[in-house]
């Protein structure tokens, strides 16, 4: 499958980990659509790890699913997520076993392709745990790209490596539609901001086809679930969703979707942040102005349609003015052209800027715009 934008859905793990079942997994679909979220563009469910039985079926080989979390099958489960409207995701790794220790593909990549084409799944994370020390990284997402593309079924491919093996160079060649390049997220500022940062230099091998994934969003999770950690503020949260969206990462929401309050549903429905994320040219933005290490950068990001997006970031503990000359922009004072800004998080219209503009951005904050070139 070739993704032409970030996808776009749901994962279990940072919530439920083990903790899912036949049940909350339907439940899961009909928030989904009743919340609106599929309408925003959030169609794939994806079950993670922990779904199966310990052992593989003794006679047919197979990975089956756990027969107390899911009495009627995997079949049942997926239909009745289709049946939604939604895609179907599910979990495997390229080892031995799985992270949480279930069965994993490794050696069995045609068999497991097969298996999840029979239950009608669209989409695939896999995971990196328990490899045997001799294996070559890259060759494993290869073969379990060849494994899915010989299923019958269009199935895309969600590589979870980490960013070992200098992932960012190579894993579009495999096939892949997106790809994990940091380690796990909790839910904490300081997680997410690290994961981020780690990945600046790096989001310019993410384009259409294959998307540079940071993990799940952990937005609205209010310090619940199995990635809980200090919990973040709302200013903190709706940060972490507009780097996200700014640089064109998969929004795979982590936090509970059926319980999902007011406030988070308002961000992660927001159409301006939306349209940044989904931009079909998927390009990455470019630093125009650097401060602190990367704390207090301003981004620039250009756009379908003669749009642009402008964010302006505070990444430190305390309040700060931002400053922007046109010129970081490529528009001289020379061009008698500025800015048309909209203000992304409120829809408002926030004026034309011409030569300079200022930012003042509370710890931890942000502000996003949607600009057009207009005469100043």
């Amino acid at each position: 499958m070739f993704p032409k934008k970030p996808p776009m859905g749901f994962n279990t793990w940072n919530t439920f980990a083990e903790n899912i079942s036949d049940e909350m997994i339907r439940q899961t679909a009909d928030a989904m659509v009743e919340k609106g979220l599929l309408a925003a563009g959030y169609e794939y469910l994806v079950i993670d790890d922990c779904w199966s039985e310990r052992q593989r079926d003794s006679v047919t080989d197979k990975i089956i699913p756990d027969r107390k979390k899911f009495p009627n099958g995997m079949k049942a489960v997926s239909d009745y997520v289709h049946e939604k409207g939604l895609k179907f995701g599910m979990y495997s790794c390229a080892g031995v076993r799985t992270c949480a220790d279930y069965p994993a593909s490794f050696d069995h990549e045609f068999l497991d392709a097969k298996t999840f084409a029979e239950y009608g799944a669209d989409f695939l994370k896999y995971d990196f745990c328990y490899r045997p020390e001799n294996v070559n990284g890259p060759l494993l997402y290869r073969k379990m790209s060849m494994a899915l593309k010989a299923s019958g079924r269009d199935i895309m491919l969600s590589a979870c490596n980490w960013g070992s093996d200098n992932v960012h160079q190579w894993i579009r060649s495999t096939g892949a539609g997106m790809y994990r390049s940091t380690g796990d997220i909790t839910d904490s500022f300081v997680s997410f901001r690290d994961i981020f940062l780690s990945q600046i230099d790096n989001f310019v091998y993410s384009a259409p086809g294959c998307f540079n994934d940071i993990d799940m969003l952990t937005v609205g999770m209010r310090n619940r679930g199995n990635v809980a950690a200090s919990g973040c503020t709302d200013t903190e949260y709706r940060t972490e969703f507009a780097l996200w969206c700014m640089f064109s990462a998969p929004l795979m929401l982590g936090c509970d979707v059926r319980n999902i309050d007011d406030v988070t549903l308002k961000l992660v429905t927001n159409k301006h942040l939306l349209r940044i994320n989904q931009d079909e040219e998927g390009r990455p933005p470019f630093i125009a102005r650097y401060g602190s290490d990367n704390m207090r950068n301003i981004y620039f990001k250009v756009m379908s349609d003669n749009e642009f997006a402008l964010m302006f970031t505070n990444l430190e503990d305390g309040e700060y003015r931002l400053w922007l000359p046109l010129e970081d922009l490529g528009i001289p004072v020379s061009s008698g052209k500025g800015l048309s800004l909209i203000n992304a998080f409120t829809g408002e219209d926030a004026g034309i800027v011409k030569e300079n503009m200022y930012q003042s951005l509370e710890a931890h904050d942000c502000a996003v715009y949607i600009a057009k070139i207009v005469d100043a």
